[in-house]
Protein backbone atom coordinates (compact mmCIF):
# COMPACT_ATOMS: atom_id res chain seq x y z
CA UNK A 1 0.00 0.00 0.00
CA UNK A 2 1.73 3.50 -1.14
CA UNK A 3 1.74 6.03 2.10
CA UNK A 4 0.59 9.38 0.94
CA UNK A 5 -0.26 12.62 2.33
CA UNK A 6 -4.32 13.32 2.17
CA UNK A 7 -3.92 16.76 0.28
CA UNK A 8 -5.72 18.19 4.15
CA UNK A 9 -2.55 16.94 6.38
CA UNK A 10 0.30 18.71 3.53
CA UNK A 11 -1.32 21.86 4.15
CA UNK A 12 -1.58 21.89 7.48
CA UNK A 13 2.23 20.33 7.97
CA UNK A 14 2.83 23.81 6.22
CA UNK A 15 0.72 25.63 7.91
CA UNK A 16 2.21 24.05 10.98
CA UNK A 17 5.74 24.85 9.56
CA UNK A 18 5.39 28.36 8.74
CA UNK A 19 3.89 29.30 12.19
CA UNK A 20 5.31 26.63 15.11
CA UNK A 21 8.10 29.32 15.94
CA UNK A 22 5.62 31.64 16.67
CA UNK A 23 3.68 29.54 18.17
CA UNK A 24 6.24 28.66 20.66
CA UNK A 25 7.07 31.69 21.91
CA UNK A 26 3.62 32.96 23.12
CA UNK A 27 3.17 29.29 24.61
CA UNK A 28 6.88 29.46 25.68
CA UNK A 29 5.58 32.83 27.68
CA UNK A 30 2.90 31.14 29.01
CA UNK A 31 4.21 28.20 30.56
CA UNK A 32 6.47 27.10 33.00
CA UNK A 33 8.94 24.80 31.08
CA UNK A 34 9.85 24.55 26.92
CA UNK A 35 7.92 20.84 27.60
CA UNK A 36 5.28 22.25 29.09
CA UNK A 37 5.00 24.63 25.96
CA UNK A 38 5.77 22.02 23.47
CA UNK A 39 2.81 20.09 25.27
CA UNK A 40 0.82 22.96 24.86
CA UNK A 41 0.81 23.73 21.72
CA UNK A 42 0.60 19.71 21.01
CA UNK A 43 -2.80 20.03 22.49
CA UNK A 44 -3.73 23.29 20.92
CA UNK A 45 -3.07 21.96 17.60
CA UNK A 46 -5.32 18.42 18.29
CA UNK A 47 -8.20 21.14 19.48
CA UNK A 48 -8.14 23.03 15.84
CA UNK A 49 -7.71 20.15 14.08
CA UNK A 50 -11.09 18.98 15.49
CA UNK A 51 -12.57 22.24 15.18
CA UNK A 52 -11.74 22.62 11.31
CA UNK A 53 -13.59 19.24 10.53
CA UNK A 54 -16.71 21.41 10.21
CA UNK A 55 -14.32 23.67 7.78
CA UNK A 56 -13.56 21.29 5.77
CA UNK A 57 -9.88 20.23 7.22
CA UNK A 58 -8.91 24.14 6.26
CA UNK A 59 -5.42 25.38 8.17
CA UNK A 60 -6.67 27.54 10.88
CA UNK A 61 -6.26 31.23 11.07
CA UNK A 62 -4.07 32.51 13.38
CA UNK A 63 -5.99 34.44 15.74
CA UNK A 64 -8.05 31.35 16.39
CA UNK A 65 -4.90 29.40 16.67
CA UNK A 66 -3.72 31.82 19.22
CA UNK A 67 -6.81 31.84 20.99
CA UNK A 68 -6.97 28.00 21.39
CA UNK A 69 -3.33 27.84 22.56
CA UNK A 70 -4.17 30.65 24.64
CA UNK A 71 -6.91 28.75 26.05
CA UNK A 72 -4.96 25.45 26.03
CA UNK A 73 -2.30 27.38 28.20
CA UNK A 74 -4.97 28.24 31.02
CA UNK A 75 -6.19 24.98 31.26
CA UNK A 76 -2.48 23.82 31.53
CA UNK A 77 -1.92 26.31 34.58
CA UNK A 78 -4.72 25.13 36.42
CA UNK A 79 -3.34 21.90 36.32
CA UNK A 80 0.43 22.81 37.13
CA UNK A 81 -1.92 24.88 40.05
CA UNK A 82 -3.60 21.40 41.29
CA UNK A 83 -0.68 19.66 40.92
CA UNK A 84 1.47 21.68 42.83
CA UNK A 85 -1.57 22.38 45.62
CA UNK A 86 -1.35 18.76 45.84
CA UNK A 87 2.24 18.15 46.15
CA UNK A 88 2.63 21.08 48.80
CA UNK A 89 6.03 22.48 47.25
CA UNK A 90 6.76 22.20 44.00
CA UNK A 91 8.79 25.66 42.76
CA UNK A 92 8.70 26.16 38.87
CA UNK A 93 11.74 28.48 37.65
CA UNK A 94 12.29 30.15 34.36
CA UNK A 95 15.00 28.25 32.44
CA UNK A 96 17.80 31.01 32.55
CA UNK A 97 19.08 29.45 29.53
CA UNK A 98 15.93 29.28 27.45
CA UNK A 99 16.15 32.43 25.02
CA UNK A 100 12.60 32.69 24.13
CA UNK A 101 12.77 36.07 22.31
CA UNK A 102 15.77 35.08 19.98
CA UNK A 103 17.48 31.93 19.97
CA UNK A 104 20.65 33.23 18.57
CA UNK A 105 21.23 35.89 21.29
CA UNK A 106 22.10 33.33 23.76
CA UNK A 107 25.22 35.82 24.72
CA UNK A 108 24.27 39.03 23.36
CA UNK A 109 23.81 41.29 26.75
CA UNK A 110 20.95 43.69 24.87
CA UNK A 111 18.96 40.72 24.08
CA UNK A 112 19.37 39.61 27.50
CA UNK A 113 18.13 43.01 28.88
CA UNK A 114 15.27 43.35 26.43
CA UNK A 115 13.99 39.52 27.75
CA UNK A 116 14.19 40.81 31.28
CA UNK A 117 12.61 44.16 30.53
CA UNK A 118 9.87 42.25 28.67
CA UNK A 119 9.50 39.62 31.37
CA UNK A 120 8.95 42.50 33.97
CA UNK A 121 5.86 43.60 31.86
CA UNK A 122 2.49 42.68 33.54
CA UNK A 123 0.57 39.17 31.98
CA UNK A 124 -1.64 41.43 29.30
CA UNK A 125 0.79 43.65 28.53
CA UNK A 126 3.34 40.77 27.91
CA UNK A 127 1.55 39.24 26.26
CA UNK A 128 0.21 41.93 23.36
CA UNK A 129 3.44 42.47 22.64
CA UNK A 130 4.26 38.91 22.36
CA UNK A 131 1.54 38.17 19.60
CA UNK A 132 2.52 41.80 17.54
CA UNK A 133 5.76 41.38 17.42
CA UNK A 134 6.76 37.45 17.87
CA UNK A 135 3.76 36.17 16.47
CA UNK A 136 3.47 38.81 14.02
CA UNK A 137 -0.81 40.00 14.35
CA UNK A 138 -2.33 42.84 13.82
CA UNK A 139 -4.31 44.35 16.74
CA UNK A 140 -7.48 43.42 15.11
CA UNK A 141 -6.07 39.43 14.79
CA UNK A 142 -5.02 39.89 18.66
CA UNK A 143 -8.30 41.39 19.70
CA UNK A 144 -9.68 38.42 18.13
CA UNK A 145 -7.23 35.89 19.56
CA UNK A 146 -7.59 37.71 23.11
CA UNK A 147 -11.36 38.53 23.06
CA UNK A 148 -10.57 42.99 23.51
CA UNK A 149 -11.61 45.07 21.45
CA UNK A 150 -8.54 46.12 18.78
CA UNK A 151 -8.16 49.41 20.49
CA UNK A 152 -7.68 47.86 24.37
CA UNK A 153 -5.00 45.54 22.47
CA UNK A 154 -3.12 48.93 20.71
CA UNK A 155 -3.61 50.62 23.46
CA UNK A 156 -1.34 47.61 25.98
CA UNK A 157 0.93 47.63 23.32
CA UNK A 158 1.54 51.09 23.14
CA UNK A 159 1.62 51.21 27.39
CA UNK A 160 3.77 48.00 27.25
CA UNK A 161 6.10 49.98 24.71
CA UNK A 162 6.38 53.23 27.18
CA UNK A 163 7.46 50.52 30.40
CA UNK A 164 9.79 49.32 27.86
CA UNK A 165 11.39 52.45 26.90
CA UNK A 166 11.57 53.54 30.57
CA UNK A 167 13.31 50.81 31.50
CA UNK A 168 15.37 50.31 29.18
CA UNK A 169 16.33 54.01 29.81
CA UNK A 170 16.77 53.33 33.21
CA UNK A 171 19.10 50.75 32.98
CA UNK A 172 21.04 52.51 30.03
CA UNK A 173 21.55 55.49 32.73
CA UNK A 174 22.95 52.88 35.24
CA UNK A 175 25.24 51.53 32.50
CA UNK A 176 27.03 54.38 31.93
CA UNK A 177 26.94 55.37 35.56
Amino acid sequence: MVNSLNPHSRVWKEWVREHSSRLYVYARQRSHSRQDAEDIIQDALIRLWGYQEERGFVAPDLPLAYSVLRFVAMDHAKKVGRKKRKEEAVIYLHDQEDYWLDTNAEDDEEALLLRQAVEKLGGKLREVVTLKIWGGLTFSQIADALTISPNTAASRYRYALEQLERQLETLKQERLG
